[in-house]
């Protein structure tokens, strides 16, 4: 039996109280990467000195969701909106980012892990869509994670209409802040009615790259469409 392929899932932090506190990462993650054929592992932020030998023993990695990247990383100072950071994290995952690219790894960046993609790669963000974007629609969703919230146009010849095989989707959505200023290597494939930028891809990178701001492991359990993400993203790893 051929070995699968182990799946680097970045970790959160999260403080119960002072007895309890430690790396998380919601359970979706791993269940969609174990459902589509890989070994997931969480990868918490460290020395950065450990990124590399991480990398070395991963197959790929997924930049997961969580806490705002601190503006600091894009030369922006604190919106009043902006919420809990973790700027140890940042860093951590932006040389996470280099190293994995260095290597070749097969890379998924979800909701956080889009705009930290973009951060890392030169971009900026936008720390709050309700105060700062005029006519959006409501980003942060307060129906169960698994639901269906707003509709997203794919890119015809994109990577992510390529894998979904359809030209409008319906996503989740459990966010406040998005993509800005594009990172110059970045492409955008997927939009929002109200122009927010739901999916990028990298202009010349290798091996699999895609960039997705809806939660796709939340959905992929009952939606086929949504779980071909995962399919791929396994799929590229092996």
């Amino acid at each position: 039996m051929a070995n699968k392929p182990v799946i680097g899932i970045t970790g959160a932090y999260v403080f119960h109280n002072k007895f309890m506190e430690g790396t998380y990462v919601h359970h979706d993650y791993q269940k969609a990467i174990a459902a589509n054929g890989g070994i997931p592992i969480i990868l918490p932020f460290l020395e950065e000195n450990l990124a590399e030998e991480m990398i070395e023993r991963c197959d790929a990695i997924l930049f997961s969701g969580g806490e705002d990247i601190d503006p600091s990383f894009y030369g922006q100072d604190p919106h009043q909106k902006l919420a809990e950071t973790t700027p140890l994290r940042d860093k951590w995952e932006i040389v996470l980012l280099e190293k994995a690219m260095k290597k070749k790894k097969s890379i998924l960046a979800i909701c956080r892990g889009v705009q930290l993609l973009n951060v890392a790669l030169g971009g900026s963000l936008i720390q709050d869509i309700p105060s700062d974007v005029k006519g959006s629609i409501k980003h942060s969703q307060t129906v169960n994670r698994s639901w269906d919230s707003h509709w997203v146009a794919l890119e015809k010849g994109s990577k992510i209409e390529t894998i979904l095989q359809a030209k409008k989707i319906r996503v989740n959505s459990l966010h406040h802040q998005a993509i800005d200023r594009l990172a110059a290597s970045l492409k955008v494939t997927a939009t929002s009615n109200d122009g927010i930028i739901e999916a990028v891809e990298h202009a010349y990178y290798g091996p699999f790259l895609l960039g997705v701001q809806w939660h796709p492991e939340s959905m992929a359990a009952t939606d086929e469409i949504m779980n071909r993400i995962f399919a791929e993203f396994i799929k590229n790893a092996k």
